[in-house]
């Protein structure tokens, strides 16, 4: 089933803008509520292969889509259709984060991004190369995490101190134990094998206090995949993500000594809650030198990553620099101390 959100006023397909947050015609200039929007102008469709291939409602064009894709928009005339047959059942998503930053927004910041890259290529930096640039709602989980930890550890304190003639050493040893029940909640894992998993994990943080209840109007005139790994299959992900926050709390509690070493760490991490959430994520491909550089920026917060091409000419030139500025720096101290550099 397709769905179609056509404008009140000159029945045109309407999108959602990052900017209002609110349902907005392009053609007309009309913008509505998502809260509020009519169920008479929305339009729903059904396809017989509901697989791969659909029928926009509007042109009547077949749209062709890959068997993940929840969402995306016709080629023909550019109208957004949300395929709501992928987002029911245990395919819906229970929150969405919608996108605060537009198409225009985002191609400013990447290109303003591109300019700060001191070692990247003055073509990377100056021409207009992208080749596409593109709205997703990525599949993540949220889960809510609870760690029972137990920790045993074996410490000394050590005192040096002169008696007399004498210098002593005391060392003292302590047997410490830790019990502690740490949360974890909203820890994201993207749930897509099509996005780099490092790529996604260097977008965070999101301001999760923006979290919306799923609505299916979020999604017109953006691309959306639903998810191809289950909560159960990403748990270890969430697990392994929250490690070096646990030992660095334990760290933080076994404090004021002069050695410490563990000798039983007991780590139980159940999972209390996971949130099937759709996050906006800007897909940027850069082409350069006849390759294309892939980019992503976070579609709320606007924070870009990625790996630019690198100027191996610049690279010189700022080794060089730094060797230059090393040399003038003990010419003057050589002066300095009255005597010459060799």
């Amino acid at each position: 089933m397709l769905i179609h959100y056509k404008c009140p006023n000159c029945g045109a397909d309407m999108v959602f803008d990052a900017d209002t947050g609110k349902l907005t015609c392009h053609s007309c200039g009309r913008q509505d509520d998502i809260e509020n929007f009519p169920d008479e102008f929305i339009r729903n469709s059904f396809s017989q292969d509901e697989t791969k291939e659909y029928h926009c409602k509007n042109c009547g064009a077949i749209i062709i889509t890959e068997a993940d894709t929840t969402a995306t928009t016709c080629s023909f005339c550019g109208a957004g259709v949300i395929l709501a047959d992928r987002l029911s059942g245990e395919m819906a998503p229970a929150k969405v984060i919608p996108f605060t930053i537009s198409k225009e927004e985002a191609m400013k910041a990447f290109k303003s991004w591109c300019k700060n890259g001191r070692l990247t290529p003055k073509g990377f930096m100056t021409a207009d190369r992208v080749k596409n640039i593109t709205g997703i709602y990525v599949p993540f989980w949220l889960y809510d995490l609870n760690s029972r930890v137990q920790v045993n550890a074996a410490c000394t304190k050590v005192r040096n101190y002169t008696s007399g003639d004498y210098i002593y050493t005391e060392t003292r040893h302590y047997d410490v134990y830790r019990d502690v029940n740490l949360d974890y909640i909203k820890i994201p894992v993207d749930a897509s094998e099509k996005m780099n998993d490092k790529l996604m994990d260097k977008l965070e943080p999101y301001q999760y206090n923006n979290l919306k209840d799923f609505k299916t109007p979020y999604l017109a005139g953006y691309i959306a995949e639903k998810y191809n790994y289950d909560e159960s299959q990403l748990l270890p992900r969430a697990k392994s993500k929250i490690e070096n926050y646990i030992n660095a709390y334990i760290n933080s509690t076994i404090s004021g000594y002069s050695s410490v070493r563990y000798t039983n760490k007991n780590i139980d991490t159940k999972q209390r809650n996971a949130y099937y959430t759709l996050l906006p994520v800007w897909m940027v491909y850069y082409d350069y030198n006849n390759s294309v550089h892939t980019f992503a920026m976070n579609g709320q917060t606007g924070k870009v990553v990625g790996k630019p091409p690198i100027s191996y000419k610049k690279v010189a030139a700022w080794f060089g620099g730094i060797a230059g500025g090393a040399f003038i720096s003990l010419k003057i101290l050589a002066l300095i101390m009255g005597g010459g550099l060799w």
